[in-house]
């Protein structure tokens, strides 16, 4: 009767154990950062909520497989041409809507995406207001000792930004493209077209010294320099034709013993046009002369394919390789678009060794302007500004933030493979994390695994869709 007792129910003294609860199985932690934009701009480079974890539970996906042991060349960074035309429609914005777009663009925050290379023209481009040269003179005058040098032009729009630009990120790199020198030096006295006079090579040399020195002493250091943009392409405005054999000769005779001597540090790169004429930069790069002087060669893809990068790099080894312009048109299909340029200037050019994935004008006004008499009319920036209160973001901006908010300076390129139609490019950055791009090129919903020391996790992306993924 006792151990009846004992078992009642309505005995609080009794001493049958407690009910412990079930226990709360263990939250999930998120192990990889996933930022995602689809082709139907339904996500724009948006962090997503999937919980992403490594584990070894065996599926029958394709497996894009990242190894850290295999390690290619060094990023220096990704961004835009900053023009003129782009310099004038961003100081056109009021101050506070200003200060917003420079930190959504050059901020390190949560906010931005950490544009860390820009692109100048030396002088005017073709998406300036106008045409000018940093020592314009009257017709038939010359000036050789070059006193009437001047920064001026810039003064206004171009040279303020980017000492705003510095202040957010003082490190972004900068690389300076002439469209043309001084009428005056050239043997058609035009803005477009033409070649320099021989006689002036040393002149324009000093020139060159001088804008990299004018601009050092405003605050603003210029990491590489070539001497021609798109040397192939006489018809533009302002633009200059320079065979191979003129480049060599102006390289050896004039710009690189002219830095040297005034102690200049910047790097000399190359070519600057399309990927459909190695022979060019490789034809520069064999005149030993020329060669010493020379840091690496710079390419476009609006013809050609981007494995000419490679051709170039086999060739000459331990010379640099810079993927430095492609535009978005005014016709062009966000989706078309994004994914064109991931496969090819993102993925492609990283994977063909370059060290700098840059996309053509960083902003323009709702007309595409501004740009020169004949200059580009359907160049599409990143950011079109509307009014002093009003921009909208293009896809442009999104092709860089793919790259540019996690792969910053000094990041490596790790080995990964192609997996069918999942184009993809992975790197270490300088702090460890490991970031993996992938675009889906084919035409259905992909799922996929990625691979890192022998565990993996299961994700999936949209056709034509963008994946940055990041972890530790």
């Amino acid at each position: 009767m006792l151990g009846l007792l004992g078992c009642s129910s309505d005995d609080p003294g009794g001493d049958k154990p407690p009910v412990n609860p079930e226990p709360e199985p263990p939250v999930a932690e998120n192990e990889v950062r996933f930022f995602l934009t689809n082709t139907n701009q339904s996500q724009k480079f948006q962090e997503q909520s999937d919980i992403l974890i490594f584990g070894t539970s065996h599926n029958n996906y394709s497996s894009i497989k990242v190894d850290p042991a295999e390690t290619f060349q060094t990023v220096e960074g990704f961004g835009y041409t900053l023009t003129g035309g782009s310099a004038e429609v961003i100081n056109s914005l009021s101050s506070s809507r200003k200060q917003e777009l420079l930190q959504k663009l050059f901020g390190k925050g949560e906010d931005g995406i950490g544009i860390s290379y820009l692109r100048l023209s030396v002088g005017a481009s073709d998406l300036s207001s106008d045409t000018f040269s940093y020592n314009d003179l009257p017709e038939g005058q010359t000036d050789e000792d070059l006193s009437e040098f001047s920064l001026e032009p810039d003064m206004q729009d171009l040279i303020p930004l980017l000492q705003e630009i510095l202040e957010i990120n003082p490190d972004i790199s900068l690389m300076a493209t002439p469209w043309s020198p001084p009428v005056w030096m050239k043997d058609n006295n035009s803005t477009i077209g033409g070649s320099l006079k021989p006689e002036y090579y040393q002149v324009y040399a000093q020139y060159l010294v001088r804008y990299i020195q004018e601009m050092e002493a405003l605050g603003i250091s210029i990491n590489a320099l070539t001497p021609q943009n798109e040397p192939l392409h006489p018809g533009n405005n302002p633009s200059m034709s320079m065979t191979a054999p003129q480049q060599a000769e102006f390289i050896k005779s004039a710009l690189g013993p002219a830095f040297q001597e005034a102690g200049i540090q910047t790097d000399i790169i190359i070519y600057d046009h399309n990927a459909d004429k190695p022979e060019y930069p490789i034809a520069v790069l064999s005149d030993p002369q020329a060669n010493q002087y020379i840091s690496g060669s710079a390419f476009h893809l609006y013809a050609g394919d981007i494995s000419a990068l490679s051709q170039v790099h086999n060739a000459f080894p331990t010379k640099g390789i810079y993927f430095t312009e492609q535009f978005t048109g005014s016709t062009g299909d966000f989706g078309g678009d994004l994914k064109w340029h991931l496969r090819n200037v993102i993925i492609g050019s990283m994977r063909n060794w370059s060290k700098t994935a840059l996309e053509w004008n960083l902003a323009n006004d709702a007309n595409f302007g501004p740009h020169t008499d004949g200059g580009c009319t359907t160049c599409k920036g990143a950011v079109t500004v509307k009014s002093s209160s009003s921009y909208d973001l293009n896809v442009g901006f999104y092709i860089i933030a793919h790259a540019s908010k996690f792969v910053t300076p000094g990041s490596v390129r790790i080995a990964s493979n192609t997996a069918g139609d999942l184009q993809n490019v992975a790197f270490r950055t300088p702090q460890g994390d490991k970031v993996l791009l992938v675009l889906n090129d084919g035409n259905s919903f992909a799922s996929f695994n990625v691979e890192y020391n022998g565990k993996w996790f299961t994700t999936g992306l949209n056709p034509g869709a963008v994946g940055t993924y990041v972890w530790e």
